[in-house]
């Protein structure tokens, strides 16, 4: 069970995608160590380049330098072009060094300096913050200013339609789920028995035996078009919460509430596709677990956690370079 909380970091997957670009850029390079420093600095861009497309930022990565051979053999390259803004510089940072190592190569013609900790089993990458200072070969982590500022310093310099979302970063209004127990949805929130009409009987079986769920439990799920990237596949995204209940079996005022979040293929499709990642996240953009579906799975769940009225969290869904994210209020 887990308590939602604040972090001021980000935590990106890292998909195969991921790792069969960045290996393929590895065979291209004979030299061992350049190799690797050729793929853990392909990963780290993928991780901020995932990060700023899920937040609205338009990114152009195959035009930068980290993405051509030619300037990999080079330097040591890991940038990305940020619409018209510029480059950002994406240093990987190994796990448990306290310093970023800034090239002097990529001293001059950056906007800015992100550190990426590659967790040891390269699943996923921290982004542990930023500077915009340059000239200096090591930076420590402790001295790194915020990703909000990060955020803050592209929407303050760049054009105005260098930030517009793109088609592939989607975000949809905060739903308050407190307002569910008044039978009043958001428009796309339906009934789970106005989708098994459809014929999809895995929304049933994933829930019958579920003994957590109870009488003042309220459900409703919300179709997912995630268009050409799920080659125009649907999915359903089910919410189920569940309050303490008072002496008189009825909701406690301001109690907590038990969340349950499930995927679901839809259009008669028996299995989700493979590697469709279902993320929590904090409202400062931490993410706090993730799931993502494996060969046949009919459905992905991810860990009950709690929250009490007022609080917020983010649901997103990925798949390739595709993410959707929904937000609710408790």
């Amino acid at each position: 069970m887990m308590k939602l909380s604040e972090f001021s970091t980000f935590i990106a997957p890292i998909s195969l995608s991921d790792h069969a670009l960045a290996e393929r850029f590895r065979k291209q390079h004979g030299n061992p160590v350049k190799a690797k420093q050729v793929y853990l600095n392909t990963l780290a861009v993928s991780a901020v380049n995932f990060y700023l497309r899920c937040m609205g930022v338009e990114t152009n990565w195959e035009v930068s330098q980290s993405y051509d051979p030619l300037m990999q053999a080079a330097m040591d390259v890991a940038d990305l072009e940020v619409g018209d803004r510029g480059k950002l510089e994406c240093r990987p940072v190994l796990p448990d060094v306290q310093v970023v190592y800034i090239p002097p190569e990529v001293w001059s013609d950056r906007i800015g300096y992100v550190a990426v900790q590659l967790d040891p089993s390269l699943q996923t990458a921290t982004l542990l913050g930023f500077t915009d200072i340059s000239g200096v070969e090591e930076v420590p982590v402790s001295q790194l200013r915020s990703l909000d500022v990060l955020l803050e310093h592209l929407r303050q310099t760049a054009p105005a339609t260098t930030l517009e979302a793109p088609v592939n970063a989607l975000v949809s209004e905060r739903v308050n789920l407190s307002q569910w127990f008044e039978n009043l949805f958001d428009a796309g929130w339906r009934s789970l028995d106005s989708l098994l009409g459809t014929g999809q009987p895995h929304f049933a079986v994933s829930l019958r035996n579920d003994s957590r769920l109870n009488e003042a439990t309220v459900k409703r799920a919300k179709l997912i078009d995630l268009g050409l990237s799920l080659k125009e596949r649907s999915v359903a995204l089910m919410v189920a919460i569940t309050p303490s209940l008072g002496s008189m079996n009825t909701p406690e005022v301001g109690s907590q509430m038990e969340i349950l979040v499930q995927m679901h293929p839809m259009g008669g499709e028996t299995y989700l596709p493979t590697d469709l990642r279902m993320s929590l996240f904090s409202p400062s953009g931490e993410m706090l677990q993730e799931v993502r579906s494996r060969n046949h799975d009919n459905y992905i769940q991810l860990r009950r956690f709690r929250g009490v009225p007022g609080e917020c969290f983010d649901i997103q869904v990925a798949f390739h370079e595709t993410c959707l994210t929904e937000m609710f209020t408790i």
